[in-house]
């Protein structure tokens, strides 16, 4: 509790004070904001050198208006106080090796391990400023990537029925009838099913209710691909949640290549390609079993802290109070 921020609104409602007035005096007068505003003056970053540790996450959040920063957080703060290693806006690898550059490098060498997504600006980071830690590919990025591209075969096969009920639709106005679509057992039209599958096509199996497990089979009996396409994302899932190391995973790696080959669906075709380029940093998580969920809570809590004080309109100030908080 200690670390949860209070908009300065709430805390004056509560002494029936105006809450205008009362941030005013906090930002000008009450905390060293002026001081930091100073200090900060021709730099977009935060940076904290004693906060580094030799277990890293690295993930970029939206502040407002889609104004990128690129955050850099410690996994053993959990998100509290001591979480914030640097926050450098933008994503441009050049400028955040930059910034962490200005660390000496006998510290950034006692970093032994970084997690990230797989965007390559954040691998080219993680090289030049962290050269003895190995990177940890997220997990959660890999299997949003495989339930995308089950989305996408959705997507197809939504557009699909919807033009062939157009068709429908007008050959039965033509030879004056009304047109019916059909209805199935649990109550949908194609066109519901599809678009009421979404969420079940992202979850386990094991984790559907009933309504779930009846539509799934509805769906599945009508689009034998589209089952296809989810069990090569569950599959990948289930590499994650199976293999306890990286010779195991690296084997069911290999099966599952092949799966995706025989099963012949485009986006799967691309989600194959982009994990054996990056195979080598994803199975580094069978090491530690390293994610990067502590830098998605991180985000998290910006985003909360930013909906709180309804907005970023003193980006400055924002960065500020953050630091306050989990610096």
């Amino acid at each position: 509790m200690a670390n949860t921020p209070i908009a300065t609104q709430s805390l004056a409602s509560l002494f029936h004070q105006n809450g205008k007035r009362l941030q005013r005096q906090y930002k000008n007068h009450i905390s060293d904001y002026p001081a930091f505003k100073e200090q900060q003056k021709g730099k977009d970053y935060l940076l904290f050198e004693e906060n580094l540790t030799e277990e890293l996450s690295i993930d970029e959040t939206a502040l407002s208006g889609g104004e990128l920063y690129t955050i850099v957080t410690s996994k053993g703060a959990k998100g509290k106080k001591g979480a914030l290693v640097a926050m450098v806006k933008g994503i441009l690898a050049d400028r955040i090796t930059a910034v962490l550059q200005q660390i000496p490098e006998r510290v950034r060498r006692t970093v032994r391990e970084v997690s990230a997504d797989m965007a390559a600006p954040l691998n080219a980071v993680i090289r030049r400023c962290f050269p003895n830690a190995h990177r940890v590919v997220d997990r959660f990025h890999v299997q949003q990537l495989a339930f995308d591209a089950v989305q996408e075969v959705r997507i197809a096969l939504r557009w699909q029925v919807l033009e062939e009920e157009n068709v429908a639709f007008t050959q039965a106005k033509d030879e004056g009838r009304s047109y019916q679509p059909e209805i199935l057992s649990n109550g949908d039209t194609l066109k519901q099913l599809l678009v009421r599958s979404r969420y079940l096509l992202f979850k386990h199996p094991r984790l559907w209710n009933n309504e779930q497990q009846q539509r799934a089979i509805l769906l599945f009996e009508r689009y034998p691909q589209l089952q296809k396409a989810y069990g090569l994302a569950t599959d990948l899932g289930d590499i994650y949640n199976k293999c306890t190391c990286k010779e195991q995973a690296f084997k069911h790696l290999a099966l599952w290549y092949n799966k995706v080959e025989e099963a012949a669906i485009t986006s799967f075709r691309t989600v194959s390609r982009s994990v054996q380029h990056h195979y080598i940093d994803i199975l580094n998580f069978f090491t530690n079993r390293t994610t990067n969920a502590a830098a998605e809570s991180f985000n998290a809590k910006i985003k909360a802290f930013r909906a709180q004080f309804r907005g970023v309109k003193d980006r400055t100030f924002f960065l500020y109070r953050l630091a306050k908080l989990y610096a």
